[in-house]
């Protein structure tokens, strides 16, 4: 028997099954990991800041972005945090379950527009915790996207140079500290001299365009980390820089993150 019809046989005697909610994916999608019906419960982050995202504050400009440096110019999450997406990250992570970048993927596309141009850059892991996981899921969701989106994506260019805390139970203050100056991003190929400061990101006409870069990560909560990456590439002489996310902590959450700096 080929391994075509061995493969139909094994999913009809042992079925997938979803890893948010433990049933048994619909047949028509044999092979998926999360189930249409967990991927109906996920709520589309849209409105708010045109920058970050966020909701809009009851009073004055968004706090959230406001101390963002000028070199990253917005960032992007398809869904909020919710038990759903919580369960497809952990899996995605910490389960081995690298297929599910794919279908991560489909939901970012759903929500997010095309970025113009750029290139995709995951948000690099350390080499011990790649070593541990076997993969960056930064990186696979990277790869995912750049069938989609049909942009590149480079994955040496931007390094994790020290080892960082978990960022789960950090105040902002504390996220911030730990994510600084922990990564390093060499130069572009026939890159320009890198700008002085690292908001600096006008050029001069004799010099090249400096190229465009879309942070990928899974979550986003308080931004600490694509911030340090941002200022990184910013260092290495890239240009302008986005983030892009499949999940972003719910506001509330996030609220209650900053209540403990």
């Amino acid at each position: 028997m080929s391994a075509e019809p061995l493969h139909a046989l094994e999913r009809l005697l042992l079925p997938n099954v979803c890893v948010a909610c433990e049933r048994a994916v619909e047949p028509s999608r044999p092979d998926a990991l999360f189930c249409r019906l967990c991927r109906s419960r996920l709520v589309a982050v849209t409105g708010g800041c045109r920058r970050c995202g966020q909701p809009d504050p009851p009073i004055g400009p968004c706090r959230f972005c406001r101390d963002w440096p000028n070199t990253l110019e917005c960032a992007s999450s398809a869904v909020w945090l919710s038990d759903e997406a919580s369960e497809v990250i952990h899996h995605l992570k910490y389960g081995g379950y690298w297929a599910l970048a794919d279908e991560i993927a489909e939901v970012v596309v759903h929500h997010v527009r095309r970025p113009a141009q750029g290139v995709l850059m995951p948000v690099p892991l350390s080499r011990r915790r790649e070593r541990e996981r076997g993969y960056n899921q930064a990186a696979e969701l990277a790869r995912a996207l750049s069938q989609r989106w049909q942009l590149t994506v480079v994955e040496t260019a931007l390094r994790r140079v020290r080892e960082t805390r978990s960022q789960t139970t950090l105040s902002p203050s504390e996220r911030e500290q730990n994510v600084r100056d922990a990564f390093l991003a060499t130069p572009p190929p026939l890159a320009p001299t890198p700008p002085k400061h690292e908001d600096a990101t006008c050029v001069s006409g004799a010099e090249r365009p400096r190229p465009k870069v879309i942070l990928v990560d899974d979550v986003l909560t308080t931004g600490a980390t694509i911030v340090a990456a941002a200022r990184a590439l910013a260092r290495g002489g890239w240009g302008a820089v986005s983030g892009v996310t499949f999940a972003r902590a719910q506001p509330f959450a996030a609220r209650a993150v900053w209540s403990r700096s």
